[in-house]
């Protein structure tokens, strides 16, 4: 058992990335169930890789204090949106018809698809309601960018303040984007820190309606996209309930050292 686990901890195999059960069962002299065993019995996954991106941002944790303050403590009277876009989102038509769910067998669409544009989707969700205010466009620019600001600015009673959380992308730090917040005093902008995306609520939501309407989507026309992606948000709004993060796994709170948490 030292064994098997000192080799898939230390080494790798000499023909390959990582090791196989079988491979392991040949290197060490045991069948590759006891190998699967014992890995099951430590907790080893030698099969599987996962993704990390470190942060950079020298700001990395006052930031993250003031979006996560936003979130467990905001403002009296205010409003929190968590805002961004989802670019380029192709309107693909299948070239053959869907063949449907049915005991025994899965939905299934043809390989082959046709290519007639994309959309991008600016999207606001409220942090107190749930709700998402949402707006399609053609291209994803500044310009839309303040545009949809002033959306969200509509949407709200004229005294309220009203704080955006958002990330780093260009078109969120230009000069249209500066003009703006000068011209509307109760608007304060909060960025997240660089590569941490995730401390964006509103991502949590793009990847519902991924899931939910664009991955097995059929769209005909870009049109056609922005009706059913609508028609998503408009359903999505009659019940909507706000997120609320909890850790799986406490002892895999981030902390940006040893001596300066940011739980």
């Amino acid at each position: 058992i030292e064994e098997v686990i000192t080799r898939t901890l230390e080494s790798l195999p000499a023909d390959g990335t990582h090791w196989s059960s079988r491979g392991m069962a040949k290197a060490s002299g045991l069948s590759s169930a006891t190998v699967q065993r014992i890995w099951r019995a430590f907790g080893l996954q030698p099969h599987r890789v996962e993704t990390f991106k470190l942060s950079t941002d020298p700001d990395f944790v006052a930031k993250v204090r003031d979006v996560v303050g936003l979130y467990l403590n905001p403002p009296a009277h205010a409003a929190v949106f968590c805002v961004d876009e989802k670019t380029a989102i192709q309107a693909l038509d299948r070239k053959d018809r869907m063949l449907p769910l049915s005991p025994g067998r899965a939905q299934s669409h043809g390989f082959e698809y046709k290519r007639n544009g994309t959309l991008s989707l600016f999207a606001a969700l409220n942090t107190a309601t749930g709700e998402v205010l949402g707006k399609t466009a053609a291209r994803h620019t500044s310009e839309q960018f303040v545009a949809f600001l002033a959306d969200i600015v509509a949407s709200q009673p004229r005294r309220r303040e009203i704080h955006v959380i958002c990330d780093n992308v260009s078109s969120h730090k230009t000069d249209l984007v500066e003009d703006f917040l000068a011209k509307h005093r109760r608007v304060h902008m909060h960025y997240t820190p660089t590569y941490s995306s995730w401390l964006n609520q509103v991502e949590n939501w793009f990847a519902r309606i991924q899931r939910d309407v664009i991955t097995r989507g059929i769209f005909t026309s870009p049109k056609d996209l922005d009706k059913k992606l609508m028609r998503y948000i408009r359903q999505y709004n009659k019940d909507p309930r706000p997120l609320k993060w909890k850790y799986a796994d406490p002892s895999r709170r981030i902390t940006a050292d040893s001596s300066d948490s940011v739980d």
